[in-house]
C-alpha cells in the first residue's frame, strides 16, 4: 500500500518497498509522480506514461478498480501485480491519493498451469472463475472501505478546523478579559435593597431567561452579569462580553456575528464572532440602549431564533447562548424617542433587575471601601491599616454619581498618595445640603457638563477628533473612546457648529 500527494509518496509499507526494489521511503519517494515509472510495464512489456499510472490517475481525481500490470525490481525477476487507487479528497479537492499493490505473480503462474490444463479439467476453469469473483469482491469491499474511511477523515478533519478556530478565539478573548478584570468577582453589600437584587439574581441564574440589568454608571452591572453566568449551568463555558459603547458602529456587526475573509475592506482574514464564541455559555450585551438602530433588528433575529450569519458568508450559523443585557439608560425614554425598537426591548426585559445606586445603600460603603483599600494594598504592596472616622463619614455622606466604580478611583489614588499606614485622601468632597434631595441633580448635571465640555471642545478643533491638534488629545481621551462617547451622548456634527 502506498499513500501519497502530487509532491511524492508519504506512506509506503514494507511490501511495497520490496515490490519497487526501494530501501527506504526516500528512495520511494523521489520519482515523478511518486512512483518509479521507468520499473512498469503492462503486461504485454509496453511502457506505462505518466499518465497511465493508477496513482497519478487517483491524483487526478479517478477511481481506479483494478489495473493489471509487471515490474522489475532492480535485478529481480519481473512480478506481476493487481493495482487499485483511489483519490483522497478534502473540502470538495483532491489533496492525494492511495494505491493497493497486489503482488498477483503466482496466482498468474497458478492461472496459466490452470488454462493448460483446460483442455483435461473443466473443473479447474470453474475453481479460477471462482477465485477471481472473490478477489473482484475483495478489491470492490476495500474500495468501500477507503472511501467511507476518506469520508469519515474528512468530517473529523472539519470538526478539528472547528474546534482549533474556536479554541483559538476563546483563548484570545479569555486572555483579553483576564487583563482587562478588575475589581471583586461579587457585589458586596448586606443593605436591605440589595437583598430584592440578592434574591433576583438566585432566583433567575440556573434558567436560561433572558436578564436585562438596568442601573445607573458605575453600579456593578457587569458584576451582578458575571454572578448569574458563574451560578448557571453554563458556568464551565465563557461569559463573552460586548461593550456595545466602546466597539466602532462600523464594527459593531463583524465583531458581534463574525466574518468572512474579504467581507469588507481590510478584511484580511475569517473573524469569529462573539455569538459564535459564546456557544452554549452566556454573552453579556452590556450598554445595549447605545446599540445603533439599523443592528437591533438584526440583534432581534438572533434572539429569536438564535441564528445568523457572519459577515459575507450566505451560511446560516445556529447558536445556544444565553442573553444578559445592561444599560443605564431609560429604554422606555428611548423607545418614546424612537432611539430603541419596542419589540426588542420586550424581548430583553423578560427578567430585569434594577441595581439600586450607591447613595440608596449608604450602610454598605464603609465594607466597600474596606475590601477595596485591601486590594490595591495588595497590588501595590502598601501596608495601610487605619482610615480616619471623618475620612469613612466623607466616603459615607457623598453622592457619588458615579457610584461603586468612583469609589474605587478615589481609593485608589488615596492608596497611591499615602505613605504610611492611615489612609490619606487626595479627594475632598463637600457634604450635601440639609433637604437636597441626593437622587436629584448629581447624575444628570455631570451627564450635562462632560456633553457640554465635549461640545466645547469640538467646537474649538472644528470637529477634528484625532492627532496633535485634535479633541481626543485636548480631553486626555483615545480618540476611539471619544467617539464611543459622541454615539453615547446622540452628539452629532450639528451639534457643536
Amino acid at each position: 500500500m502506498i499513500i501519497g500527494t502530487k509532491d511524492g509518496v508519504t506512506l509506503s509499507n514494507n511490501s511495497a518497498l520490496e515490490l519497487f526494489g526501494a530501501a527506504s521511503l526516500a528512495d520511494l519517494h523521489r520519482y515523478p509522480g511518486g512512483l518509479p515509472d521507468r520499473t512498469f510495464r503492462w503486461l504485454d512489456g509496453t511502457p506505462l506514461k505518466e499518465e497511465e499510472i493508477p496513482f497519478v490517475r487517483a491524483l487526478h481525481g479517478e477511481t481506479v478498480v483494478e489495473v493489471y500490470l509487471a515490474v522489475r525490481p532492480s535485478n529481480d525477476e519481473t512480478r506481476h501485480l493487481r493495482v487499485a487507487a483511489a483519490p483522497i479528497w478534502e473540502e470538495g479537492q483532491v489533496t492525494g491519493a492511495v494505491t493497493i499493490h497486489t503482488d498477483i505473480t503466482d496466482r498468474q503462474r497458478e492461472a496459466e498451469a490452470l488454462r493448460a490444463a483446460n483442455e483435461k479439467a473443466a473443473d479447474a476453469c470453474a475453481e479460477l472463475a471462482k477465485f477471481t469473483a472473490h478477489l473482484e469482491q475483495l478489491v470492490a469491499e476495500r474500495t468501500r472501505e477507503l472511501t467511507r474511511a476518506n469520508a469519515a477523515l474528512q468530517a473529523a478533519l472539519k470538526e478539528v478546523r472547528g474546534l482549533k478556530e474556536r479554541l483559538e478565539a476563546e483563548n484570545a478573548y479569555l486572555q483579553i478579559e483576564h487583563g482587562a478584570k478588575a475589581g471583586p468577582s461579587e457585589v458586596i453589600g448586606q443593605d436591605g435593597s440589595l437583598k430584592e437584587v440578592f434574591y433576583r439574581i438566585n432566583a433567575v441564574a440556573p434558567q436560561d431567561t433572558t436578564v436585562l440589568l438596568l442601573g445607573e454608571t458605575g453600579t456593578g452591572k457587569g458584576v451582578i452579569a458575571g454572578a448569574i453566568h458563574n451560578r448557571s449551568a453554563r458556568k464551565d463555558r465563557p461569559m463573552v462580553t460586548v461593550n456595545c459603547t466602546a466597539l466602532p458602529a462600523n464594527l459593531i456587526e463583524s465583531e458581534l456575528f463574525g466574518r468572512e475573509k474579504g467581507a469588507f475592506t481590510g478584511a484580511h482574514a475569517q473573524q469569529i464572532g462573539r455569538f459564535e464564541l459564546a456557544d452554549k455559555g452566556t454573552i453579556f450585551l452590556d450598554e445595549i440602549g447605545d446599540l445603533p438602530l439599523e443592528l437591533q433588528a438584526k440583534l432581534l433575529h438572533v434572539l429569536q431564533d438564535r441564528s445568523f450569519s457572519r459577515l459575507g458568508s450566505p451560511r446560516t450559523l445556529t447558536v445556544d447562548v444565553r442573553i444578559i443585557a445592561a444599560t443605564n439608560r431609560d429604554l422606555k425614554e428611548e423607545m418614546a424617542k424612537g432611539r430603541f425598537r419596542e419589540d426588542l426591548y420586550y424581548r430583553l426585559s423578560i427578567f430585569p433587575v434594577e441595581i439600586p445606586p450607591l447613595r440608596q445603600r449608604r450602610q454598605d460603603i464603609p465594607a466597600l471601601v474596606e475590601s477595596t483599600l485591601a486590594r490595591f494594598c495588595r497590588e501595590m504592596g502598601k501596608k495601610i491599616e487605619h482610615i480616619p472616622a471623618a475620612t469613612m463619614e466623607l466616603l459615607v455622606n457623598h453622592s457619588w454619581p458615579g457610584n461603586v466604580r468612583e469609589l474605587q478611583n478615589v481609593i485608589e489614588r488615596a492608596v497611591i498618595t499615602t505613605q504610611g499606614s492611615t489612609l490619606h485622601m487626595l479627594d475632598r468632597f463637600d457634604l450635601p445640603q440639609t433637604g437636597q434631595d441626593p437622587d436629584a441633580a448629581p447624575c444628570r448635571a455631570l451627564a450635562e457638563v462632560e456633553r457640554a465640555h465635549i461640545l466645547h471642545v469640538l467646537g474649538q478643533t472644528r470637529g477634528r477628533i484625532d492627532g496633535k491638534n485634535g479633541a481626543a488629545l485636548l480631553l486626555g481621551l483615545n480618540p476611539s473612546t471619544l467617539r464611543g462617547q459622541m454615539r453615547k451622548e446622540r452628539i452629532e456634527r450639528h451639534d457643536w457648529l
